[in-house]
C-alpha cells in the first residue's frame, strides 16, 4: 500500500502545470443590475478552441483563466440579450473588466453561444457538453457523468445531482428501459453523447407541473451525436481470457437506433467474468416507473415478499458467477399524438458464493459460526408496454402493464458450530430453496384542464402477485419441538410450503383549483383495498423417506386478509416572496378483517393526518426545505398469520391476527446551495421519525434457535438520518469532495420475556480529488471510513483508493484502479486487510471502428471480502470469497 501512495504521489508531483493570468469583473445590463448566470467563454485567436469559460454568481461576478501574452475573443451571451464579443490581449499580469449587456438582444444569438458552452442553465435545465469534459478514456456513460461537475454515480448504476436521486434517464426525449439508471450508464456508448441534460423539479405530467412540490424530482435527458441520428448505432465486443484455473469470457453486442418516429436498443450480455447487468436485487426493486400514488395519502399499507430469503451478491462479486442476459426497448410514435413503448429483459445467472460468519447473540453472548457454500441458478424475466395518448393540450391518458416472472433455486451446504455457555457443538446442514413468483401492475391515469383555473387528474393502480416459496432444511440436531414432530431421526429434514396471493388496487381523484397565479387547493379522494389469502404448510421427511404432514393447527395457516382505507385529502398551496407552503390533512375511514381458524377479526376506525411542507428559496439556486408528516402504518397479511412459519433453520415465526396499524411522524429538512460560478455544491439532509404502537417482536431464544412473534410496542422506536456533503472545482481542471452520512437507531423489542432496548448508530465518510486533463494522465484519490456501532461491538472499514487514465498517443487508453481495505473491529479480534488491482489498456487508432482491449481484474489476487450487520437481536460479522484473478482480451467493433 505505501508504495503504490508513493507511486501516485510521484505521479501528481510530476505534472507541469504551465503559468496562467486570471480574467475577472463583472457582467450587468444598462441599469448597473447584475447578471447572474450570464455565459462568458474566451477563444483562443490562434488556435481557435475555448480555453477557458465561466459562468457568472449573484452578484456577476465572473472568472477566467487565460494564457499570458494571447490574443482572445470573449464571447458572452445571456438568454433575452444581445450577446456580446470582445477583444483583449492578455500579457503577464491578472486583467479586470465590467462587461455591459445591451438590452433587446436577439434571442437566437445568445442561444447559439450557449450551445458552444461546457455547462449552461436555462431556467430548471443544466446543460452539460458532454466533449467539453472527455479525456478519451471513456466508454460508457457512466464514464462522462463522474467527471461532471455536481454529478455522481455509485456502484449500483444510481446517478445523484446535487444531493438528489436521478429517477428518470431518457434519451433523445424518450424513456430508456423506462428510465432505469443502471442499465443506462453501463452501456450508452460515451462516442455517442452530445449533451446531457438535467431537468430539475421535473414533472412527467406537463398539465400538473407547478401544482405540486417538485422539488425533489430529477430526470436526465441524453441528445445523441447528429452522426448517430437516424442511424444504428452501438457495438460489439467478444474476448477470452483467463483465470487462476478455469478459461474466462465475454460476449457483449449493443445496438441503438433513434428517430423521431421510433427508438429500438438491444443489449445482451454472455460472460463469466462477474459482470451482471441486472442483480436479484435490482430485478425485485425494479418499479418500471409505476409511482406510488398514495405518497400524499398519509397511510402505508406496503406488501412484503416472499423471497425465501435467497442470498444477494455484494457489488457483483462472489466466488463464481455465470450471467446470459438479453434486453430490448422500444419506443414508437403511432401518430403525432400517440405514443407506445415497451421493454423486455431476461436475464439468466449461476452463482457460488462462499461465507464465512460469526453470528452473536446479543442478550447471551451465544454465538454461531458457519461456512457455506451456496449454489444459486436465477431465471429472471420483466415485460412492459406503456401507451400515451395526448389529443390536445387539454386531456392526456396513460396505460402501463408491467410484468414479473421469476424461478430461483438455491442449494447450501454449511458447517454450523454452535457456543451456548460453555459448550461447543457443530454438524452439518444442508438447505434448498426455491420459488417462480409472478406479479403483474398496471397503471392506468387520466388527467384534463377544464380550464386555467380546474385541472382533474384520475391515477388507478392494480397489482396481482402469486408467489409460492418451498423451503428445505436437513439438519442433525432437532432445532424446533413441533406438534406431531417424529424426534429421534438420524436427520431432521424439515420442509415447508407457502403460496400467498396478493390483489391491491389503489384508485385517486385529484382536482386543483387555481385560487390565484400562485396559489392553488388540491381536493384528492382516494381508496386503496387489498385482498390477500396465505397458505402454510410445514412436514418432516423421516430416515425412511416417508412423509410426515404436520397438521395441528399450529403448523399451517389458512388466512384470508381485507385492508380498505377510504380517504379524503385537502391541501393549500402558496407562493408568498420566497417561501412555498404546502399545508394539508386526509381524513380516513380503515376497515380491516382477517379470516383464519373459522373466524374473523375485524378492526373500523376513522384517523385524520396532517402533512406539511415548506421551501425558502434563499437565493436562486439556494433553497431550504421543511416536510412534516404525520402517517398510519399497516402490516400485511405476513405478520397476521398465526400458525408457525420456517424463516430457516434456526428461527421460527407466528404471527399475531390481532395486531394493530403503527403512527409515524416524520420530520425532515434539507438545505441545498448550486453555485455555477466555481461549480459549488453544498447539500445537507436531516429526517427524524419516531413511530408509536410499533410492530416489534417477541423473541425467545433457545442457546442459538430463535421463536418469535409481533406484538404492538407501547414504547416507540426512533431514528435519525444525515446525509451532507460539500464539492467545488477549482482552475479548471481540478475537483473535490467530501461527503458524511449518519444514521442513528434505537428499537424496542422483548427477548427472552425481558424488555431489550437496543441502538446502532453508523458513520460513513468519503474525502476525494480528481483531475481532468485532455492531454495529460488524469487521477482520482480518495478516503473513505465507514463506523459501524452496534450494541456492544464496533466495527471499522479504512478504504483509501486511487483511480487513474491517461489517453496517449493518440490512439491508446489506460485505465487502472486501487481500493484498500482495513477492516476490524474495536478490540481487534476481527483485524483484516485486502486490497483490490485493476487495469485496463485499449487501442484504437483514430477514426478506426476496432478496439482492442488486454484488461485484469483482482490483480492481486485478493480472496475474500468482509462486511457486518445488526438485525436488533444479533451481530453478524461475515467474510466471503471473491472471483480470482483474470485476464481478457477482448476485440470491440463500433458501428
Amino acid at each position: 500500500m505505501k508504495n503504490t501512495f508513493l507511486f501516485l504521489v510521484f505521479l501528481i508531483n510530476s505534472f507541469s502545470f504551465s503559468q496562467s493570468i486570471r480574467f475577472d469583473g463583472f457582467i450587468q445590463d444598462e441599469q448597473k443590475n447584475p447578471l447572474e448566470m450570464a455565459n462568458i467563454m474566451a477563444v483562443n485567436n490562434a488556435t481557435k478552441a475555448m480555453d477557458s469559460y465561466g459562468i457568472t454568481n449573484d452578484k456577476g461576478k465572473f472568472q477566467l483563466l487565460l494564457k499570458p501574452n494571447t490574443a482572445y475573443s470573449i464571447k458572452i451571451s445571456y438568454l433575452g440579450m444581445k450577446s456580446k464579443e470582445i477583444a483583449i490581449t492578455t500579457q503577464a499580469v491578472n486583467l479586470s473588466q465590467t462587461i455591459v449587456m445591451d438590452d433587446a438582444g436577439i434571442e437566437l444569438e445568445g442561444v447559439e453561444i450557449v450551445r458552444e458552452m461546457p455547462v449552461s442553465i436555462k431556467g430548471d435545465t443544466i446543460v452539460y457538453n458532454a466533449d467539453s469534459f472527455k479525456s478519451g478514456t471513456e466508454r460508457k456513460l457512466e464514464d462522462v457523468l463522474k467527471k461532471l461537475p455536481g454529478v455522481e454515480v455509485n456502484a449500483d448504476g444510481e446517478i445523484e445531482v446535487e444531493g438528489k436521486k436521478v429517477s428518470k434517464l431518457m434519451v433523445e426525449g424518450k424513456d430508456f428501459f423506462d428510465g432505469d439508471t443502471k442499465l443506462g450508464v453501463k452501456n450508452i456508448p460515451a462516442d455517442a453523447i452530445d449533451k446531457i441534460q438535467v431537468l430539475r423539479n421535473y414533472n412527467e405530467v406537463g398539465a400538473l407541473k407547478g401544482l405540486e412540490n417538485d422539488q425533489e424530482n430529477v430526470a436526465m435527458n441524453i441528445k445523441l451525436k447528429e452522426g448517430k441520428k437516424n442511424f444504428w448505432f452501438g457495438d460489439m465486443t467478444a474476448g477470452t481470457g483467463v483465470g487462476e484455473l478455469d478459461s474466462r469470457y465475454i460476449i457483449n453486442p449493443k445496438l441503438f437506433y433513434y428517430s423521431p418516429k421510433y427508438s429500438i436498443n438491444l443489449i445482451t450480455n454472455f460472460n463469466n467474468i462477474g459482470e451482471l447487468p441486472l442483480t436479484a436485487q435490482d430485478y425485485f426493486k425494479f418499479t418500471g416507473g409505476f409511482k406510488n400514488l398514495m405518497k400524499k395519502g398519509g397511510s402505508n399499507f406496503n406488501i412484503s415478499s416472499n423471497d425465501i430469503g435467497i442470498s444477494l451478491l455484494r457489488n457483483n462479486r462472489a466466488k463464481e458467477i455465470e450471467t446470459k442476459f438479453g434486453a430490448t426497448n422500444f419506443a414508437y410514435s403511432v401518430t403525432k399524438n400517440w405514443n407506445l413503448s415497451g421493454f423486455g429483459i431476461l436475464s439468466y445467472s449461476k452463482t457460488d458464493l462462499e461465507t464465512k460468519s460469526q453470528t452473536t447473540i446479543l442478550d447471551s453472548g451465544n454465538q454461531q459460526k458457519r461456512d457455506e457454500l451456496a449454489h444459486q441458478k436465477n431465471n429472471l424475466g420483466l415485460f412492459k408496454l406503456s401507451s400515451s395518448y395526448k389529443p390536445n393540450t387539454k386531456l392526456q391518458f396513460d396505460y402501463d402493464v408491467l410484468t414479473k416472472l421469476t424461478k430461483q433455486d438455491e442449494e447450501t451446504s454449511l458447517l454450523r458450530e454452535s457456543v451456548v455457555g460453555n459448550l461447543t457443538s457443530s454438524e452439518n446442514i444442508f438447505t434448498k430453496k426455491k420459488q417462480d413468483p409472478t406479479s403483474i401492475n398496471q397503471n392506468l391515469s387520466l388527467y384534463y384542464t377544464q380550464s386555467d383555473k380546474n385541472i382533474f387528474a384520475f391515477e388507478m393502480q392494480h397489482l396481482y402477485q402469486d408467489e409460492n416459496p418451498f423451503y428445505n432444511a436437513n439438519l442433525q440436531s432437532q432445532p424446533f419441538f413441533l406438534s406431531g414432530y417424529t424426534s429421534g431421526q438420524n436427520r431432521n429434514d424439515l420442509n415447508q410450503d407457502r403460496f400467498v396471493k396478493t390483489n391491491k388496487l389503489d384508485a385517486k381523484l385529484d382536482y386543483y383549483y387555481m385560487v390565484t397565479p400562485k396559489s392553488n387547493i388540491n381536493i384528492t379522494v382516494g381508496n386503496t383495498y387489498s385482498y390477500q389469502n396465505f397458505n402454510s404448510h410445514i412436514f418432516q421427511i423421516l430416515d425412511d423417506g416417508s412423509k410426515n404432514d404436520l397438521n395441528d393447527a399450529d403448523n399451517n395457516n389458512q388466512v384470508n386478509y381485507q385492508f380498505d382505507d377510504a380517504f379524503l385529502g385537502f391541501h393549500y398551496k402558496i407562493l408568498s416572496g420566497k417561501f412555498t407552503l404546502t399545508p394539508g390533512f386526509s381524513v380516513h375511514s380503515y376497515a380491516m378483517t382477517n379470516t383464519q381458524l373459522g373466524t374473523d377479526y375485524s378492526q373500523n376506525f376513522t384517523k385524520i393526518l396532517p402533512d406539511f411542507f415548506a421551501l425558502y428559496q434563499i437565493k436562486k439556486a439556494e433553497t431550504l426545505t421543511y416536510n412534516f408528516s404525520l402517517s398510519n402504518d399497516f402490516t400485511d397479511v405476513n405478520q397476521l398469520a398465526g400458525g408457525y412459519v420456517l424463516s430457516d433453520y434456526s428461527s421460527l415465526f407466528r404471527g399475531n391476527r390481532f395486531l394493530e396499524n403503527a403512527t409515524s411522524q416524520v420530520h425532515s429538512l434539507r438545505y441545498f446551495k448550486y453555485n455555477m460560478f466555481n461549480f459549488e455544491n453544498i447539500f445537507a439532509f436531516a429526517t427524524y421519525t419516531k413511530k408509536v404502537d410499533a410492530i416489534k417482536t417477541i423473541a425467545k431464544f433457545n442457546g442459538i434457535n430463535q421463536s418469535s412473534e409481533p406484538y404492538n410496542s407501547n414504547l416507540a422506536d426512533e431514528t435519525f438520518t444525515g446525509v451532507g456533503s460539500y464539492g467545488r472545482s477549482f482552475l479548471k481542471n481540478y475537483k473535490a469532495s467530501f461527503s458524511a452520512n449518519f444514521n442513528w437507531s434505537k428499537f424496542n423489542n422483548i427477548q427472552n420475556d425481558e424488555l431489550a432496548t437496543t441502538e446502532s448508530f453508523s458513520q460513513n465518510y468519503t474525502l476525494k480529488a480528481s483531475t481532468n486533463f485532455k492531454n495529460m494522465p488524469n487521477i482520482e484519490l480518495g478516503y473513505n471510513a465507514l463506523i459501524n456501532k452496534y450494541s456492544g461491538s464496533t466495527y471499522y472499514t479504512d478504504k483509501p483508493f486511487a483511480r487513474l487514465d491517461y489517453y496517449f498517443l493518440d490512439s491508446f487508453s489506460f485505465v487502472s484502479e486501487y481500493e484498500f481495505y482495513h477492516y476490524y473491529r474495536t478490540d481487534k479480534s476481527v483485524d483484516n486487510e485486502y486490497d483490490f488491482l485493476s487495469a485496463s489498456l485499449i487501442y484504437q487508432k483514430k477514426d478506426s471502428k476496432w478496439e482492442y482491449k488486454v484488461s485484469a481484474t483482482n490483480l492481486l489476487n485478493t480472496t475474500y471480502l468482509n462486511d457486518d450487520s445488526f438485525s436488533q437481536f444479533s451481530t453478524r460479522v461475515s467474510q466471503y470469497t471473491v472471483q480470482p484473478r483474470y485476464i481478457i482480451f477482448s476485440m470491440k467493433y463500433n458501428l
